[in-house]
């Protein structure tokens, strides 16, 4: 076996040398590959775009600011007025020691004056009670044969001297005939006139009359 290696190791192997020879070119080629520079790349074709552009005229200057206003002219300073003082006044004279006053020399207070009477009250006119049952309205016969009852208020105007000036039906009875007999019977009563100011005054007087059937049928 010793001389059958030896043998084979004199022989020269061509496959042997082909396959390291394959291996040397392809790695070299691929060396070359990397080392060669990449192809730029093709640059894209700009498009040109068409930009149209418009001139503007400029705006027109702004008017010049107005001139300032005049100055106003300058009043001259007052004038200073000196007050002069009045000269001092002489002291006042001193007064009188006083005296000493006993009750002889003291002069007594006057009287007060009487108090005024208080003012008379005001009084409303009335109606002289007993008079207006001495003069008492008739009850009218139709009325009493209908069987008509009710009041009548009267509102009578008197004047200073009691009289009867005016004569108004405030409420009705419901009846003309019982209103119309208390208004002719209040033209003929007495009246006590009111009081104002301490004197004699009219003013109105208002007068319930009652018509009733009761004592009298």
């Amino acid at each position: 076996m010793a001389r059958t290696s030896a043998r084979d190791r004199k022989r020269f192997n061509w496959w042997r040398t082909i396959a390291i020879a394959f291996a040397i070119a392809l790695h070299a080629g691929i060396i070359i590959m990397l080392l060669a520079p990449a192809a730029p790349p093709q640059a894209k074709e700009k498009q040109q775009k068409s930009v149209t552009v418009t001139f503007i005229p400029p705006p027109p200057p702004p008017p010049p600011p107005p001139p300032p206003p005049p100055e106003p002219p300058k009043q001259p300073p007052p004038k200073e007025i000196k007050i002069q003082k009045p000269p001092p006044m002489p002291p006042p004279p001193a007064p009188p020691p006083p005296q000493q006053q006993t009750v002889m020399s003291t002069p007594a207070a006057p009287p007060r004056p009487p108090a005024p009477p208080p003012p008379p009250a005001d009084v409303q006119a009335s109606i002289d009670i007993s008079y207006k049952n001495r003069n008492p309205p008739n009850y009218p016969i139709q009325a009493m044969r209908q069987g008509h009852q009710g009041m009548v208020i009267l509102d009578i105007t008197v004047n200073a001297a009691g009289e009867v000036t005016n004569v108004t039906v405030e409420k009705s009875s419901g009846y003309r005939e019982l209103d119309r007999a208390a208004e002719e019977a209040a033209r003929k009563w007495k009246f006590n006139p009111g009081v104002h100011a301490g004197k004699a005054a009219g003013g109105v007087v208002r007068v319930p009359v009652n018509f009733s059937l009761q004592g009298v049928m």
